[in-house]
């Protein structure tokens, strides 16, 4: 069969740093996860400075990189400002509302709201590299499923399945219903839908002479890290580890490639902030705005309610532990507004008509 030379690949910034920083995370976590020693698959154990590189400084600095879509750009604020001021309003008193009646409450939904994000993260993705294809309705379609199913399928082991080492925030933050037949029905719908996929596929590159190589690393990619990190292994570092660096690492790339397109364009007069952040060496500064909120976030957790790394986070040691419940249900969600906030106005920053 000989290959359509005039498909170009709908790559989103470039070949090689789309490769590096959004296709190849998941299956360079899922080789780290397969040389760590088997104590680290199978158990709840996790290495300090893993933990710190992990959670703080990818799964944490993440989540402030929305600021350079959001609040740091001028031309955005200016456009969306409504929406980006209700937005934390609505999650702090939200947040606060259910921390009030029960603090379980306020975790589960934040991490069902956390799983939401990252599912939809994953489908964003699909879309963009799905953009310049001429397919018909139905293999659009089986390619939304696939990908939800890639993510939903892994989800639902988990709930049916009581006994994983980890969990995405606290103990119990899931409904968790133990089902060997619901476990055993969704594993074959699972494996239904990549046949179908599969067989799609094949169909298209058969009829086109072309291959969709982006779309194809990233549903592979979110397929093998959300099932060998949430099923086949039970050990909360393999988890962490294919969970943050396959989410964590290509959002951070796609608001880099995002804005600094934007900048180059010089479609804005930028705040000094972009302006250094996208200029030369601006990934330095990038990097470093990043990794210092998130220090700064987690030390605050950590001083004021965890006490558990007081050794890395030292510069908050002298904060007060905070007990009083009711001090307790206005802290918490403030602490973790970044997080909720991030989670909402994802879904709207980056919706386009075209």
């Amino acid at each position: 069969m000989e290959y359509n030379k005039n498909f170009k690949q709908p790559w989103i910034n470039s070949a090689l740093l789309d490769i590096i920083y959004i296709l190849t995370p998941p299956f360079l976590a899922l080789l780290l996860v397969a040389i760590l020693p088997r104590q680290f698959k199978e158990t709840s154990e996790m290495p300090l400075m893993y933990w710190l590189v992990l959670i703080v400084f990818v799964d944490v600095a993440h989540v402030y990189s929305t600021l350079y879509r959001t609040y740091f750009n001028p031309l955005e604020y200016r456009q969306k400002q409504s929406l980006l001021l209700t937005i934390p309003a609505l999650c702090y008193v939200t947040g606060v509302l259910c921390y009030s009646i029960d603090a379980f409450v306020f975790w589960r939904i934040l991490a069902y709201l956390a799983v939401f994000h990252f599912i939809r993260q994953q489908y964003g993705f699909m879309r963009l590299y799905s953009r310049s294809e001429a397919k018909s309705t139905f293999a659009s379609a089986i390619d939304s499923i696939t990908i939800y199913a890639s993510t939903l399928y892994p989800i639902i082991y988990w709930h049916v399945n009581p006994g994983r080492n980890f969990n995405w925030f606290t103990d119990g933050d899931f409904w968790l219903y133990q089902s060997q037949m619901f476990s055993d029905t969704a594993l074959v719908l699972y494996l239904a839908i990549l046949i179908v996929y599969l067989i799609k596929e094949s169909f298209l590159i058969i009829k086109t002479h072309r291959i969709n190589i982006p779309r194809n690393l990233l549903i592979a990619g979110t397929a093998l890290s959300w099932y060998f990190g949430i099923v086949y292994f039970n050990g909360d570092m393999a988890f962490t580890t294919l969970n943050v660096l396959s989410h964590g690492i290509p959002y951070m790339a796609l608001i880099w490639f995002f804005e600094k397109e934007n900048h180059a364009r010089k479609q804005q007069t930028p705040s000094r902030i972009l302006k250094f952040s996208f200029g030369k060496y601006g990934i330095v500064l990038f990097i470093l705005v990043l990794l210092t909120l998130a220090y700064m976030e987690e030390g605050l957790w950590d001083g004021l309610i965890w006490r558990e790394h007081s050794g890395i986070f030292a510069p908050f040691a002298f904060l007060p532990k905070i007990e009083d419940k009711k001090l307790l249900s206005l802290l918490i969600p403030l602490l973790a507004l970044p997080q909720s906030t991030h989670y909402v106005l994802d879904g709207f920053i980056w919706k386009r008509k075209k």
